[in-house]
C-alpha cells in the first residue's frame, strides 16, 4: 500500500505544484488576467482523479480485486494528503524565494477583475478590504500553510470519497 500511496501521490504532487507554477507565472506575465476560479477548481479534481486510479490499482494488484470502504478512502487519503503536503511545500518554497510580493500582484488582479466585472464602488471597497486582511493574515506562516492546505486538500478528499464508493468491492462470502 506504502508503495502504491507514493507512486500515485507523488504523480499527483508534481501534477499540482506545475499547475500552481504555471498560474503564478501567467498572473506575473499577462497584466489583465482573468481567472476563473470554477475552471481552476475542475482542473483539480481531474488532477486529483490519480487517487481514484490509485484506489483502483492498490485494490486490483495487491488485493485480488476486493477493497472495503474504509481500506479505499484511507488509501485515496492518503494520496491526497502526501500530493497536498508537496504543494504546500512547493508554494512555501515558491511563495517566500521566489514571489514574496505574490500578495501585491493578486491584489491588483483581484481589483482589476473587480473593475473589470462592472462592480459598484462599494463592492470594490468591500474587495479591498477583504483583500488587505487577507494580506495581513499572509504575514503569519502557520496561516499561508492552512490557507494553502485548505484550497487543495478537501477537494482531494471529496475525490477520494467518491472513487471509495465507486471503487468497494467486498469478498464473496
Amino acid at each position: 500500500m506504502k508503495k502504491n500511496i507514493f507512486i500515485f501521490g507523488s504523480i499527483l504532487a508534481v501534477l499540482l505544484s506545475g499547475n500552481m507554477i504555471y498560474m503564478i507565472y501567467l498572473m506575473y506575465t499577462k497584466e489583465n488576467l482573468q481567472t476563473n476560479d470554477l475552471l481552476g477548481y475542475a482542473a483539480m479534481v481531474i488532477v486529483f482523479s490519480l487517487t481514484f486510479f490509485g484506489i483502483r490499482n492498490y485494490r486490483n494488484k495487491e488485493l485480488e480485486g476486493y477493497i472495503s470502504f474504509g481500506k479505499a478512502f484511507k488509501t485515496g487519503a492518503l494520496i491526497a494528503l502526501l500530493g497536498s503536503t508537496f504543494y504546500v511545500i512547493v508554494w512555501l518554497f515558491v511563495y517566500y524565494l521566489f514571489v514574496p510580493d505574490f500578495i501585491d500582484q493578486y491584489s491588483t488582479c483581484v481589483m482589476n477583475q473587480c473593475v473589470s466585472n462592472g462592480s459598484t464602488p462599494d463592492e470594490i471597497e468591500a474587495k479591498r478590504e477583504q483583500i488587505t486582511q487577507l494580506a495581513k493574515m499572509y504575514q503569519n506562516p502557520a496561516f499561508v500553510v492552512l490557507i494553502t492546505y485548505s484550497e487543495v486538500l478537501p477537494v482531494g478528499l471529496v475525490v477520494a470519497l467518491i472513487g471509495s464508493l465507486i471503487l468497494k468491492k467486498k469478498v464473496k462470502s
